[in-house]
Order: structure tokens, then C-alpha cells, then sequence
């Protein structure tokens, strides 16, 4: 199995490179899924806009993209929330290739297409949970998927999403199926302070040691706040690494809003190890 993540490492740092020892994936397909709604009274609403919880309005669909494995399944599957510059083709082709490869069924997420942004790195956007939670009632109604063993997983502000999602709510603020839930959350370096307490699904945060836009200390301090209630949670810190560690494309380092993003291999292998471990634990094997 180690051998097959490390063929599946090499597709995440060379798009077109073959994984031969694992899973052959079928081709990311392009489908439009519907948000999940609100269900709260108006001023409910109000007051969770007031809080930054929920948008004024939301797009009827959005647009995704769907992979799986060779196969009837049914197959666990993995929903990809990407980070506030958007989707790019080769991290989609990326994380469609690494999730399928490990036998998951794959479905990345593109917030931002259908509702025309560009980029929303000076604000969160409280719409994405409505998006995961929507690929996630997508995903449960395919007949070769699991919907008892599907996780969430994001980057940057995907990886903020993917905390939020985990998180313990007093109020259900989305119409979703009772008994429907994600079974286990990845971030990749988020801003652990949007996170309560308690998380209410296994969660394990990737993180770098220098990263200065999602600061590592923040986690570090979260971590003892919620000592040791709730889910679990592993979170892990990579030392000399920065934001977007496990991007090949920052491997000469680049400053973005005034933060350092620097891709760091053997973070990025370390990373992928970590994820396909703790997926495996989660969600159990593929068929």
C-alpha cells in the first residue's frame, strides 16, 4: 500500500505522470449540483448573515467535477474544496488522480465559477458549506458510492471550510437528510480559530511550521483550548514549511498578499502519507 501512495505522490507533483500500481481512475466529468439550502426563518437568516455564517444570496447550482475508480463500487468517496484563488485545471486533475488512486470516489468542488469570482482572499465566504454539504447529498444519491464513508477535505479556505463542516452546531442552519453527515474532515493549513470546541467528525489539520497566513501557533493553542474533547483530532506540523507546502507549482517561493507560499517536497510527501492513513482509518477500504 505505501508503494501505491508513492505512486499516487508523483501524480500530485507531475499531472501527467502514470500511477501504475494503483486504481485506474476514470476521467474528472463536469456536473452541476445544487447548493444546500438554508432552512432557518428570516430572522435566523438575518442574524446569521449579521454573524458572517450565510451570503445575502446564493447560485440555484454550482459547478463540480466527478471522478471514481474502475469498478461497481460501492466506493467511499472524498469532496475537495479548493483555497480562495479558486480552481485551477491542474489542482483539480491533481487531487481527482491522488483521491481515485487511493480507490475513492472523487468530487472537487468549483465555487467560484458560477458565481463569477475570480478570488475572495480578503473574506470568507459562508456559501461554501452550503456547496460541501451539497456534494455531499450529490454523492449519496449514486448508486456506486457509499454514503455512510464520504469525507470532506480542503486547502487554505477550503481547509477553513472542511473545520467549519466539522464543527458542532447548536442550530441546523442546512436542509440535509437526517443521518447524512461527513464521516471524517482533512485540512490543509487553515485558520483553526473558525473551529469550535468540540468537532463532531475525526479530523486531522496538515500545517506548516512558518506559515504566517494560517499560523500554526493558532492550532497549537486551539488544540489545547479544546483539550482533547469531541472527535478526534491529529494535527500535524511540518517544521521550515510554509502556505501551500504541497503546491510543485511555488517551488521557487511566492509572495501573495503580503504572506510566503513555498512548496516544500518532503512536506508534501509526508502530507499525502498522513491523508491516505487517516482516509484509510476513516472510511475503511475500497471494494
Amino acid at each position: 500500500m505505501r508503494k501505491q501512495v508513492a505512486a499516487c505522490l508523483a501524480l500530485a507533483t507531475l499531472v501527467t505522470a502514470h500511477c501504475a500500481q494503483t486504481i485506474c481512475a476514470a476521467a474528472d466529468e463536469l456536473i452541476r449540483l445544487g447548493s444546500a439550502p438554508y432552512i432557518m426563518g428570516q430572522i435566523q437568516q438575518r442574524q446569521a448573515r449579521e454573524r458572517g455564517e450565510m451570503p445575502a444570496n446564493a447560485p440555484a447550482t454550482i459547478e463540480a467535477y466527478l471522478s471514481k475508480p474502475d469498478g461497481n463500487g460501492p466506493f467511499p468517496a472524498v469532496v475537495y474544496l479548493h483555497g480562495c484563488n479558486g480552481l485551477s485545471i491542474i489542482v483539480r486533475q491533481r487531487m481527482a488522480e491522488l483521491i481515485t488512486g487511493w480507490g475513492y470516489v472523487a468530487l472537487v468542488v468549483d465555487s467560484f465559477t458560477s458565481r463569477g469570482i475570480r478570488e475572495s482572499c480578503h473574506e470568507l465566504m459562508p456559501a461554501r458549506q452550503g456547496d460541501a454539504l451539497g456534494a455531499l447529498i450529490y454523492l449519496s444519491k449514486l448508486l456506486f458510492v457509499d454514503p455512510r464513508r464520504i469525507a470532506v477535505m480542503g486547502s487554505s479556505q477550503g481547509g477553513i471550510v472542511a473545520l467549519q463542516l466539522a464543527s458542532t452546531r447548536d442550530v441546523k442552519i442546512f436542509a440535509v437528510p437526517d443521518g447524512l453527515t461527513f464521516k471524517a474532515a482533512v485540512a490543509y493549513y487553515p485558520l483553526c480559530g473558525v473551529a469550535t470546541q468540540q468537532l463532531s467528525i475525526p479530523t486531522i489539520i496538515l500545517i506548516g511550521e512558518l506559515d504566517d497566513w494560517s499560523p500554526a501557533k493558532d492550532c497549537e493553542r486551539w488544540m489545547q483550548w479544546r483539550a482533547g474533547k469531541g472527535a478526534p483530532v491529529k494535527l500535524v506540523v511540518y517544521p521550515g514549511t510554509y502556505h501551500a507546502f504541497d503546491f510543485p507549482s511555488l517551488s521557487d517561493g511566492k509572495m501573495v498578499l503580503g504572506h510566503w507560499l513555498k512548496y516544500d517536497a518532503e512536506a508534501a510527501r509526508r502530507s499525502v502519507l498522513e491523508t491516505h492513513d487517516f482516509l484509510a482509518a476513516q472510511l475503511g477500504p475500497a471494494p
